[in-house]
This record gives C-alpha cells, structure tokens and sequence, in this order.
C-alpha cells in the first residue's frame, strides 16, 4: 500500500479560541469545501466534537459522482490539536492531524493528511492523473476561503 502525504500550513490573525471554535465545528466544513464537491453533512452532529465522535456526509468528489463518507474524531487536545479518521468513503486509508499553535499575532495552522487509495496500480495511476491534483486544489481553495473568511471576519 502506497501511503501519500499532504500537509498545509496557514497564520492567521485571530486567537487560538477562534481558530478551534471554528475548525473543530464539523459544519464549517461545508464553507471552506470548494462547492463543486456538492459537500453535505447528513447525519446529526453535537455542539461540540469529541473522541470517537461519528460525522457523515455526501459529496462529488470526481465526475459528479455522489460518495458518502464516514469519519471520526479518533483523537482531540482543546486548542492544539484533533485528528479525524475515515471510517467508509473512497480512500483505503484517510488520517488528517489539524494542529493549532499560537504565534505572535495569531495562530499557525497545520494540515497533516496521509492517505492511501484502494485498487493497488490503478489507485497509484489515478492519483497520478487526477487524485492528488485534486486534493492540492481543495487544500488551495480551503487557505484561500479560511484566508477571505477570517479577514472579514465571520
């Protein structure tokens, strides 16, 4: 299996309480997703996240074709960090860190995505044609939208 990695980092000038309040809401989600992804939330989510929270969602990630995804919040500190698992979806395996750091005048957010896809060569040959080019838009599109949301305040 063929582990991939992605990882982001962004500053931004808001506190560390506004970072996390609204990173750990799973339904902010929907705003700094791209809106070609159609993506949804489905299920019931509880006003605050927690380990071993379940959150399920519907999106179009490649040629309108509509997948639901399952994750969960498999590990959490308040204000440093929390880790999300995918538990049914596209990838064989899916495990994004989102870590938070205060630095002067606001906070560093770091992305750490590693993943794997199903289907052995066809998955590596897909990654190389369309997946990964993919994923780098959605991660640009996110700094971009976190970037427009939080000048602006929200």
């Amino acid at each position: 299996m063929r582990i991939y990695k992605i990882e982001r980092t962004q500053q931004l000038p808001i506190s560390i309480s506004e970072a996390w309040a609204f990173f750990s809401s799973a339904e902010n989600l929907s705003r700094i997703t791209p809106p070609w992804m159609k993506f949804e939330v489905t299920g019931e989510l509880p006003e605050h996240m927690y380990p071993g929270m379940v959150a399920t969602y519907r999106l179009q990630p490649v040629f309108g074709i509509t997948l639901k995804w399952v994750t969960e919040i498999t590990h959490m500190e308040e204000n440093k960090y929390f880790i999300d698992e995918q538990r049914h979806g596209p990838y064989r395996f899916w495990h994004h860190q989102h870590h938070f750091k205060e630095i002067e005048n606001g906070v560093e957010m770091t992305d750490i995505v590693h993943y794997a896809l199903p289907y052995a060569m066809i998955g590596r040959l897909a990654h190389r044609i369309n997946i990964e080019k993919k994923l780098n838009e959605i991660f640009k599109y996110r700094h971009q939208k976190v970037e427009e949301i939080f000048k602006q305040g929200k």
